[in-house]
């Protein structure tokens, strides 16, 4: 099969098509035809070598976690599942390719397109995974660094739906879209903590940073202590005394939710853009740029 193969750590370049073999589903795994994959902002560090402090890759590899497309094979032990079922979740293989093997996934419903579908995985776990670890409640004021971002539209929307209040920053051409999330807007950079007081001058309750773009100290300072702040992108946050959060909890109970939630029209997943499997190390590209609006997505 195609596939999207790095070979050795290093920029985007590194990405290049390659065939490889066709992956066999295990006990409890189906095997899909990918239809669309996910790109997120980790799959570009692990290509650039810098996650391999915290764990060894080893190369050639097949990046990608997020994945939808048609079932084409059941391994044993697998309920609820029958070959050309339309599903999406988590790839136990690499997604960058035309076949890929699931442990972790949801039936995608017919409303929701492929694009939207494989837009929510990895964003709605962490999401709702950091969204816990704040214990955000109604009445609440979040501000959420990123808001415009794949998890921060998710996080954003979960949180008014819980009842907070959001504060999100984003760029100045992104203003709109969080504000259309149900959130405060504000930019980031220098001036953040004037500004956040401005618009909450009794405070935040909790920092959610989506961003990892150097807005832990402001966040410290907005929150006079290092209490319910957690970055999922923020190298500096263990010499600051910030909750790192990386350990995902799949659920592909949470998943089908989410989807029904997307495909009427309750959930909106952005997806910045879409571009061919082959040109995946354009979308690294545009990923190591920044400033991308929702997720990025590989369609085969």
């Amino acid at each position: 099969m195609k596939a999207v193969v790095l070979e050795r750590f290093g920029g985007p370049e590194e990405l290049r098509p390659a065939d490889v073999g066709v992956p066999e589903p295990g006990a409890g795994q189906v095997r899909v035809r990918v239809r669309a994959v996910g790109v997120n902002p980790f799959d570009a560090k692990v290509r650039s070598g810098a996650m391999e402090s915290a764990f060894t890759t080893v190369l050639p590899t097949v990046l990608g976690s997020e994945v939808a497309g048609e079932v084409d094979a059941v391994g044993p032990d697998v309920t609820g599942a029958a070959v050309g079922d339309e599903v999406f979740g988590f790839a136990d293989t690499g997604a960058y390719a035309e076949q890929a093997l699931l442990t972790t996934f949801a039936r995608k419903p017919a409303a929701l397109d492929w694009e939207r579908a494989v837009a929510l995985p990895v964003a709605g776990e962490t999401a709702d995974r950091v969204l816990r670890l704040l214990g955000v409640t109604a009445g609440e004021t979040l501000l959420v660094h990123g808001a415009a971002g794949a998890v921060g539209t998710i996080a954003v929307q979960l949180a008014v739906a819980a009842g907070a209040r959001v504060i999100g920053t984003a760029g100045p051409g992104n203003q709109e879209h969080v504000a259309a999330l149900g959130a405060t807007p504000t930019t980031y950079g220098p001036g953040l903590v004037d500004r956040v007081r401005e618009l909450a001058p009794s405070g935040v309750d909790a920092v959610f940073d989506v961003a990892g773009r150097g807005a832990l100290p402001d966040s410290i300072e907005l929150r006079g202590g290092t209490d319910r702040i957690v970055t999922i992108a923020d190298p500096a946050a263990g010499d600051l005394g910030i909750t790192f959060s990386a350990n995902s909890r799949r659920d592909a109970g949470r998943l089908a939710e989410l989807a029904d939630l997307a495909a009427r029209g309750e959930l909106v997943t952005a997806v910045a853009a879409t571009l061919p499997l082959a040109e995946a190390a354009e979308a690294h590209r545009v990923i190591d740029a920044g400033h991308a609006r929702g997720k990025l997505v590989l369609v085969v």
